[in-house]
């Protein structure tokens, strides 16, 4: 049996200690310790898949239809001149798409730039593409294409939004044979931190066509809108917003039908509305 002396075991131990240690001073073994950036578990990507339920589908000032599930996948490309955000949204309308489903499912591609601030407002410049794949009946639109501008800008007390879009002419027969027109939209927005992971945000505005194609050939305050919605943070990735809403009809501003028709019929009348989704990054 080997017996090891005291003072070489107390030794070895304190060496075995320092090699083993996580932490070395500046200037150990004559260099600078290796520094290790931690982990980053929730990276953002660019990238973001959303899926949600409406109890009616309203666009821009428009009820379209009623109970509608839709999905939407976007990506940010950081590599050009300025960040281009390209994606799609699917709408499926399950209950009264207009009468007797005039209007089938919308199919909503889009490409977003932003253009970075101009005058203390935050711009970005959009081209949307609306196709139908279902048809939409004695209408006939097979798709469309929109060109959007948007502003935004911090007032302190909340933030202002100013919008505008031009409606190309539809491709299609019948009453897609048409010149495309305007709508004007401007709004309030303030969102509340209520907790670390939930927020409140409200928002209110006015819609205004110019013989925009939604309103058919109406000019006219379209309509006026109020908001509250509701994110949580589930986790780094994810967030579940349910919300509620209130579009109001200010000029009966599309096809003459009341949102609350029976057929469930588009219409510019009033509409309380609800919704919730969620939303993943990566």
């Amino acid at each position: 049996m080997i017996t090891i002396p005291s003072k070489v075991l107390a030794s070895g131990i304190a060496l075995g200690a320092l090699i083993a240690s996580p932490v070395l001073h500046a200037g150990d073994w004559g260099k600078a310790p290796a520094g290790k950036a931690p982990i980053e578990e929730c990276i953002d990507l660019g990238g973001s898949v959303t899926a949600g339920y409406m109890t009616d589908f309203i666009f821009q000032g428009s009820r379209h239809a009623g109970d509608t599930v839709w999905t939407d996948a976007k990506y940010t490309i950081d590599s050009f001149l300025v960040p281009v955000t390209v994606g799609a949204t699917y709408y499926n309308f399950t209950n009264g798409a207009f009468e007797n489903g005039v209007f089938g499912d919308f199919l909503h591609t889009y490409a977003s730039f932003n253009l970075g601030e101009f005058a203390g407002f935050g711009t970005a410049l959009a081209y949307n593409h609306v196709f139908l794949p279902e048809g939409t009946g004695p209408v006939n639109i097979s798709s469309q294409g929109v060109v959007t501008l948007n502003l935004r800008r911090d007032l302190g007390f909340a933030d202002l939004l100013l919008g505008t879009a031009y409606s190309s002419s539809g491709s299609g027969a019948g009453l897609a044979n048409f010149s495309g027109g305007w709508y004007h939209s401007g709004g309030l927005e303030k969102s509340f931190g209520l907790t670390d992971d939930v927020s409140l945000v409200l928002g209110v505005g006015v819609g205004y066509s110019d013989d925009y194609w939604v309103h058919f050939f109406n000019s006219g305050w379209a309509h006026c809108y109020a908001t509250a919605s509701l994110p949580v943070k589930l986790n780094c990735r994810t967030t579940l917003t349910p919300y509620i809403g209130f579009n109001g009809g200010m000029d009966d501003n599309a096809f003459g039908f009341p949102s609350s028709d029976s057929l469930g019929r588009a219409g510019g009348g009033d509409v309380l509305h609800g919704g919730l989704n969620i939303s993943v990054s990566f």
